[in-house]
C-alpha cells in the first residue's frame, strides 16, 4: 500500500513539474510588433509581461557593443555597413525603425548598456553573442557596470568556444549553448544526444537552447537529467509552446510574448 501511494505521489509530482509554466522570453524584444533589437521592442516586451527578453549583440569598430542581429545593416536600414568595420557614431546615424512602421521612424541602434538599463527587477535578459571571443572582455565589463544581478542574465551563443571563454573568466554567469537540429533524407537527426551532452560538459554550460524543429522529448529529458536547463526558440504557435511546456522546457523564446504567455497560462495544472 505504501509503495503504491508513493508511486502515485511521484507520478503526480512529475506531472506538476512537467506542466510548470516556462519563462516567456521576447525574441529581439517584442519583435512581431516593434522593430527588433530596439529599446521600443524591449519596452513593449515588459508592457506585455514577458519574463525576459533576448537580444543580439555585436562589437563595433571602436569597441562598443551594440544590439543588432545581422553582420551588416542592409536588411534593416537599406544601407549596407559592416558592423565590425563601422564606428558607433556611424551606426547611430542609421534609422532602424522605419521598416517596421512610420511610428518608429528615427529609432537608433542601442548600445548594450542602454538595453540592460531597460530590464526591470525580477526580469531576465538573454544576451546572444553574434561574433567571436573578441567581445568577451568588453561584455564582462558592461555586465559588471550594470545594476543587474547575475541571475537576471543568461549568455547564449552558437559558438561553444565563446561560451567556454565566458565561463573561464566569469564562472558565476549563466550560459546556454544555442543549437539547431537538422534532419537528412534518411531521417537521421543531428547533432546526436551524445554529441550535445559532450559539448555541454566541455564548456560547462548551464543551459541548452534548441530550435523547436526535430528535437525530441527524450533529448530534452537526457539534457535535464544532467542538471542542465532546456530552452527553446523561436516559437510563435500556441500548440508548439504548450507541447514544450508539457515537456518541461525552462523557457520559450517568441516574437509574440503576450500570445504565448496566454497560451501556456491556459494549460490546466494539477
Amino acid at each position: 500500500m505504501k509503495a503504491s501511494l508513493f508511486a502515485s505521489l511521484t507520478l503526480l509530482l512529475s506531472f506538476a513539474v512537467s506542466h510548470a509554466e516556462p519563462l516567456v522570453i521576447a525574441h529581439r524584444g517584442s519583435s512581431a510588433t516593434a522593430p527588433e533589437n530596439t529599446i521600443a521592442a524591449f519596452q513593449l516586451a515588459w508592457e506585455q509581461q514577458a519574463d525576459g527578453a533576448e537580444g543580439d549583440f555585436l562589437l563595433t569598430k571602436d569597441g562598443y557593443i551594440v544590439c543588432f542581429h545581422d553582420q551588416d545593416t542592409k536588411r534593416i536600414t537599406g544601407k549596407k555597413l559592416i558592423v565590425k568595420n563601422t564606428t558607433l557614431a556611424e551606426l547611430r546615424q542609421l534609422d532602424v525603425g522605419s521598416w517596421k512602421g512610420e511610428q518608429y521612424k528615427g529609432t537608433r541602434i542601442p548600445t548594450i548598456a542602454e538595453v540592460l538599463a531597460t530590464i526591470p527587477e525580477g526580469k531576465k535578459i538573454y544576451i546572444e553573442i553574434k561574433c567571436g571571443a573578441e567581445i568577451v572582455t568588453p561584455l564582462l565589463r558592461e555586465i559588471e557596470a550594470s545594476t543587474l544581478a547575475s541571475d537576471q542574465i543568461l549568455i547564449i551563443c552558437f559558438k561553444a568556444p565563446v561560451l567556454k571563454a565566458i565561463k573561464q573568466r566569469a564562472p558565476h554567469l549563466q550560459t546556454s549553448w544555442l543549437c539547431g537540429f537538422k534532419k537528412d533524407k534518411a531521417g537521421t537527426i543531428t547533432p546526436t544526444v551524445e554529441g550535445i551532452l559532450k559539448t555541454l560538459r566541455n564548456i560547462k554550460a548551464d543551459g541548452f537552447s534548441s530550435s523547436h524543429q526535430h528535437i525530441t522529448h527524450a533529448c530534452i529529458e537526457a539534457v535535464k537529467a544532467t542538471g542542465i536547463t532546456h530552452h527553446v526558440w523561436t516559437v510563435n504557435e500556441p500548440a508548439i509552446a504548450t507541447r514544450f511546456q508539457q515537456w518541461g522546457t525552462g523557457s520559450i523564446t517568441t516574437d509574440k510574448p503576450a500570445m504565448i504567455k496566454n497560451a501556456i497560462k491556459a494549460v490546466p495544472t494539477p
